[in-house]
């Protein structure tokens, strides 16, 4: 969250210059916006529903229009200068960009959270991810292949809102102000909904008693008021603690730190799956070909925690101790025989 908080004071640094001109202006104007999401979803689920029906406008239109339109105005030339303009090579490359590339698809399985208000979870559920993950990697490999042969590589390093910019370059820079605005939009409408998704996710621990009580606590319109506020604060310190020279490195800090403790539970998730299909009667050719495919997971997975780099893999592993301390004083709640054990 901290890390989309980042991209939208990168887009009204566009419109407010000052945003971007030293570290602590950045991370006043992140801690601003984190605060500002974190109150509008006090009004709870409808309001954020119908602001985010809105905002995602934001993001479909420009990115839309960029993967379609985009390509009338791409360059070979300015492509290839910008194909591997480091040198790197190919297992390079790969360390260098697997946690952006992961960064991008988190929260893909947040859909889950929300089964109870689908009418038929067990089949839209595990459509909904796969086909969300599906199209997600068309659109990032469509809009992020023709921007690179429409603005030179040098531009784009240097930008802070490089769909506006695209845009400025195939039109004028009045469209470019447009799409920046729409991009500022779209950022405060998905901070937004993730505000709320961590808020109900940590609402959720607490009702299978994983988590403090408190963060079960609802306020009249249906919003975990102590959850969001908690939040708030976590938010606040993680950007006051990853203060960097440049909102470009202060945002690769936060995706990979990101990348790092989200990919751990899809680990742990990984390993139980064996055990799930056994208790589950699974046949044994699906068996197989699921247990080969949770192997490549878990490789990928490993490897994506190695690329991130040692100061992510240190904050994941403080942030995971904390964790098990926390671990050490609920386990009690769950053993055999007490209530809440099998849920568990």
């Amino acid at each position: 969250n901290v890390a989309i908080g980042i991209s939208a004071v990168g887009y009204l640094a566009g419109f407010f210059p000052w945003l971007s001109s030293t570290p602590i202006a950045t991370t006043i104007g992140v801690i601003g916006l984190l605060w500002l999401t974190t109150v509008a979803n006090f009004g709870g689920p409808g309001v954020t529903g119908k602001i985010g029906s809105v905002t995602v406008w934001g993001v479909i239109l420009p990115v839309g229009l960029l993967s379609v339109l985009g390509w009338f105005w791409f360059k070979p030339d300015t492509f290839a200068a910008a194909w591997n303009p480091s040198g790197m090579s190919l297992g390079e490359g790969m360390s260098s960009s697997i946690a952006l590339t992961l960064w991008a698809f988190l929260g893909m399985e947040s859909a889950a959270q929300n089964s109870s208000a689908v009418e038929n979870p067990k089949r839209d559920v595990p459509l909904a991810c796969m086909f969300g993950t599906l199209g997600a990697g068309v659109i990032y490999v469509l809009s992020t292949t023709v921007i690179q042969g429409i603005v030179p590589n040098a531009d784009l390093a240097e930008s802070t809102g490089p769909f506006a910019l695209a845009f400025a370059h195939m039109f004028n820079p009045t469209i470019g102000t447009i799409v920046m605005a729409l991009a500022v939009l779209a950022c405060l409408g998905s901070l937004l909904g993730w505000q709320f998704t961590i808020a109900m996710t940590a609402k959720s621990a607490a009702d299978e008693r994983m988590f403090p009580a408190f963060f079960s606590k609802v306020n009249n319109m249906g919003a975990p008021l102590a959850g969001m506020l908690v939040m708030g604060v976590v938010q606040t310190v993680l950007a006051l603690s990853t203060i960097s020279p440049s909102l470009s490195e202060q945002f690769g800090v936060l995706v990979n730190l990101a990348v790092v403790t989200n990919v751990i539970p899809y680990i742990i998730a990984l390993s139980a799956l064996p055990l799930m299909m056994q208790h589950g009667g699974v046949a044994k050719g699906k068996y197989r070909v699921n247990v080969a495919v949770a192997v490549v997971a878990m490789l990928y997975s490993t490897f994506a925690i190695y690329a991130s780099g040692k100061d992510a893999v240190m904050g994941g592993t403080v942030v995971m101790a904390i964790g098990f301390v926390i671990w050490g004083f609920i386990a009690s709640r769950f053993a055999p025989g007490k209530p809440g054990a099998v849920q568990a």
